[in-house]
């Protein structure tokens, strides 16, 4: 006979799902501020700065042929490159550059083929030649983050190295530690807000 508290969630006990899974190394289910992607707290940094601080379809257009002009990729691929390439400062969307591919390849400047069902694109003579002549020699995700303070990065830095050690004491600190640990964020918290209140005047 089937049992329906085993299907209700209040039914099973223990930690809740965020704990166990910072306790055995798992991402967390946070996610960045617009929904995709791993949370910043253990996954692309890409998140704490959204998709990007002004990559427009050009931007997209010439980082996607440059990282062709170096080998074949599939969609994921192009994200991640550019996200890690960027120091993720820039992690464009799917919406950004599916649809940019899709128009490289109807300007015969891309083609695609399926491997291990995958659709993989590679530049064609005319995309090669297209990325050949962009001008200047700084590559587009670099150009991207110039528009980033650099006191941003060290901001970003320090979250993820706070999140480390929150890390360490979910997964091997003591109750009292973790009770200690709950008190200094919310006091964190406070401060960081109490910050914004402030008069700069």
């Amino acid at each position: 006979m089937h049992t329906h508290h085993d299907d209700h969630p209040a039914a099973h006990h223990g930690p809740p799902p965020w704990v166990r899974a910072m306790k055995t190394g798992d991402q967390p289910p946070f996610r960045g501020r617009r929904g995709r992607g791993r949370g910043f707290a253990g996954g692309s940094p890409g998140s704490f700065f959204g998709h990007g601080p002004r990559a427009n379809r050009g931007d997209v257009r010439a980082a996607i042929l440059a990282l062709l002009a170096e080998a074949p990729m599939h969609g994921y691929q192009i994200i991640r490159e550019i996200g890690e390439r960027s120091g993720g400062i820039w992690t464009p969307s799917p919406g950004s550059v599916y649809p940019t591919l899709q128009h490289l390849e109807d300007e015969d400047l891309v083609t695609s083929d399926t491997a291990d069902g995958k659709k993989v694109f590679s530049l064609t003579d005319a995309g090669r030649a297209a990325n050949d002549a962009r001008p200047g020699s700084r590559a587009p995700w670099e150009e991207v983050g110039d528009d980033v303070d650099g006191t941003l990065i060290e901001l970003r830095d320090g979250v993820g190295q706070v999140a480390a050690a929150v890390r360490q004491i979910a997964r091997g600190g003591t109750p009292a530690q973790v009770s200690a640990a709950k008190k200094v964020l919310a006091e964190a918290r406070r401060s960081l807000y109490r910050i914004l209140a402030e008069d700069d005047g």
